[in-house]
């Protein structure tokens, strides 16, 4: 990988892991239901008249904007404004690299090898220390709620591995505009419209700021390197950059918000980290069955293929 390159992959992770310090600040402006619905409502409907109809079937779109924009930010919006903790987060967002690989065994038919398994259980524990440790200093239901999105994230990336996207950012684009009704409908009901308004009312340029970066800066530019840097270079060469998500999520939340990591927390990363790293980098068996291969999709085998989309 040339130099320029290197330098663009550590930056999309740059992005992705400051991502959750920026939401723990839109959070102080906006309901989560209604940050995560204008997150995608900017980033999707100036962004459609440049990338062309959809690629993939609308089947496809539909499913994944429902499972990863709805219910997996959704929740991920929801644990943190609960009082999960933004360095936190980005680090137990990655365990979507074990529902991954649990769901495509399942759908797929990818069986996983002795080392991706190791992997697993080794991210796994990680996960259980870092709720050892929430437990003890905030809120256990938000962590809970995380790790569910993690999950949904997982669901999502499946379903891209089945749709095959050919063209990642155009993609990204068209799943955008399928949230944004949905979040707006469940935070009229949920979060209420006298909140809605207020939060409407009093947006500042701070709030502006975050929507941009949220929208167009994680999302269309997050996305489009990606996907730019895959088509030019090896997935197993591009996914790894995403494991440094977490090292800039922890330390931009420590430098900006002042989040203390505590030893647990480290060890819990380090643990994480770690076995995402064996699960996700190591190529998996033979499928139980035959599956489609899979193309510009690979960059949903780590986060912020958030799946994307971490966010």
């Amino acid at each position: 990988m040339r130099p320029a390159h290197l330098c663009l992959a550590v930056l999309v992770a740059a992005v992705w892991g400051v991502n959750f310090t920026v939401i723990e600040i839109g959070l102080d402006h906006f309901p989560p239901l209604l940050f995560s619905a204008l997150r995608f409502l900017v980033a999707a409907l100036p962004a459609v008249f440049f990338v062309g109809r959809p690629k993939v079937a609308w089947k496809w779109v539909v499913g994944v904007g429902l499972v990863l924009g709805v219910v997996k930010f959704g929740l991920l919006f929801i644990g943190m404004d609960a009082g999960m903790p933004a360095g936190l987060s980005s680090l137990v967002v990655q365990i979507q690299a074990v529902f991954t690989a649990l769901f495509a065994y399942v759908a797929l038919g990818e069986r996983p090898t002795r080392i991706r398994l190791l992997g697993m259980a080794i991210a796994l524990c990680g996960v259980g220390v870092a709720a050892v440790d929430e437990g003890t200093s905030g809120p256990l239901l938000a962590f809970l709620l995380v790790v569910a999105a993690a999950a949904c994230w997982g669901v999502s990336n499946v379903l891209t591995r089945k749709a095959s996207p050919p063209d990642s950012l155009n993609f990204m684009v068209w799943v955008s505009t399928v949230p944004v009704l949905p979040l707006l409908g469940l935070s009229l009901l949920m979060e209420g419209p006298s909140r809605d308004l207020a939060a409407l009312r009093a947006l500042d340029w701070q709030g502006v700021g975050v929507i941009v970066y949220v929208a167009w800066v994680t999302t269309v530019f997050g996305f489009g390197a990606w996907g730019w840097l895959l088509r030019r270079h090896p997935a197993s060469t591009v996914a790894p950059f995403s494991l440094l998500v977490p090292v800039f999520g922890m330390s931009s939340a420590a430098l900006f918000l002042g989040e203390s990591v505590s030893p647990l927390r480290w060890c819990a990363a380090a643990l994480l980290v770690g076995g995402v790293a064996l699960a996700s980098l190591v190529r998996t068996g033979g499928p139980a069955r035959p599956a489609p291969e899979p193309h510009t999709a690979e960059v949903t085998r780590l986060p912020l293929s958030s799946a994307r989309r971490s966010l």
